[in-house]
C-alpha cells in the first residue's frame, strides 16, 4: 500500500468514526419519516426510475407509487424501536449510520419483493429474479439519497457546530472562579453521605446506579458514589456552574478549557483531563444560555 493510499484509508476511518446524530425518535422521527415518503413518492410517481408495464398493473400508478412510498416508513419505524430498546443512541457515529441504512434498504427490498402480489399481475412475481430486482431498485435509489444527503447534513451540522463553539470561547473565559461551598450530598444509604467541594469539582459520570465523580487537588482524583446522576443533579441543582450536558454527565464550566464542536453537538476539554464531555444536540440550548450568562 503506497502512502496516498495509506492516506485515503486514514481519512476515511477518520470520516466513518465521526459522531452522527441520532434521527430515529421523536420529532427526528417525524420529520424524517415524512420527508422519506414525500421523495419516494414524487421519484416514483413522476421520474418512474425503472421500467412501467401498465398491463399487469392491479391499480392505478399513483396507488402502486404510494404502496411503495409507504412500505419503508413502516420499516423504519419498526427498526427505529428496535434501535431504542438496544440503547443505540449512545455513541452513534456515520459508520453505524451507514449500516442503519444498509439494513433499512436491504428490508424494504425484500419487503417490496414479498408484497408484489398485491400490486402486479404477474406469474413469476414470487421468483429469485425479481427478489434481485426489487432490492436492487431499493439501493438504487436509496444510495442516490444517501450519497447526497449524509455528507450534506454532516457538514451542515459540523459546521454549524463548530462555528457557535468558536463564538463561546471567544465570548467570556470559562475558567473564571466564584467562591463555592464544600456540601454534604445526602444518599439513601446514610452512612455513604459525602462532603463534595463545589469549586474543585471536575465532572461526573454515570454508570448505572453509581457515579464517578472527579475532582482536582493538587492532582486529578476519582472516587465513585452509589448514586444516579439524575440525583445529582438535583442536589446541585442551585449552583449554575453545574449544568448537565448529556444523560451521562454533569460538568463544573468553571473548569472547562475549550469547546469545539463536531456534527452531533459539542466536546468540551477541562485542564489537565485526557477524557472529552460531550454535549449531546438535546443539550446545546439550554448549554448556550447558561454559557452566555
Amino acid at each position: 500500500m503506497n502512502k496516498n493510499q495509506s492516506s485515503i484509508k486514514t481519512l476515511t476511518s477518520n470520516f466513518l468514526l465521526q459522531p452522527y446524530p441520532f434521527y430515529y425518535k421523536g420529532k427526528e422521527l417525524v420529520i424524517i419519516s415524512s420527508l422519506l415518503f414525500i421523495m419516494s413518492l414524487f421519484f416514483n410517481y413522476f421520474f418512474e426510475p425503472f421500467e412501467v408495464y401498465v398491463p399487469e398493473h392491479k391499480m392505478d400508478f399513483f396507488w402502486i407509487s404510494f404502496i411503495h412510498a409507504i412500505i419503508p416508513i413502516y420499516i423504519l419505524i419498526i427498526l427505529s424501536l428496535l434501535l431504542r430498546v438496544a440503547n443505540a443512541e449512545e455513541n452513534w457515529i456515520i459508520r453505524k449510520e451507514i449500516f442503519f441504512v444498509f439494513i433499512f434498504m436491504l428490508a424494504v427490498g425484500f419487503v417490496q419483493f414479498l408484497i408484489r402480489d398485491i400490486i402486479y399481475d404477474n406469474a413469476d412475481n414470487w421468483s429469485i429474479r425479481y427478489l434481485i430486482e426489487e432490492i436492487r431498485n431499493t439501493f438504487l435509489v436509496g444510495m442516490l439519497f444517501v450519497t447526497i444527503l449524509v455528507p450534506l447534513n454532516f457538514n451542515r451540522l459540523y459546521s454549524k457546530n463548530s462555528n457557535n463553539a468558536n463564538v463561546l470561547n471567544d465570548s467570556y473565559n470559562l475558567l473564571k472562579q466564584i467562591e463555592n461551598p464544600k456540601i454534604i450530598v445526602n444518599i439513601k444509604i446514610e452512612s455513604e453521605n459525602f462532603q463534595l467541594d463545589i469549586s474543585s469539582f471536575l465532572f461526573a459520570k454515570a454508570g448505572g446506579n453509581y457515579v464517578e465523580l472527579y475532582f482536582k487537588v493538587e492532582k486529578i482524583n476519582k472516587i465513585l458514589k452509589r448514586i444516579t446522576i439524575k440525583e445529582l443533579e438535583l442536589v446541585l441543582k442551585p449552583y449554575s456552574n453545574i449544568i448537565k450536558t448529556h444523560r451521562s454527565f454533569l460538568v463544573n464550566l468553571h473548569h472547562v478549557e475549550n469547546i469545539t464542536g463536531n456534527a452531533q453537538g459539542y466536546k468540551l476539554r477541562l485542564k489537565d483531563l485526557d477524557e472529552v464531555i460531550p454535549v449531546s444536540r438535546n443539550m446545546i440550548t439550554n448549554f448556550n444560555a447558561r454559557v452566555k450568562r
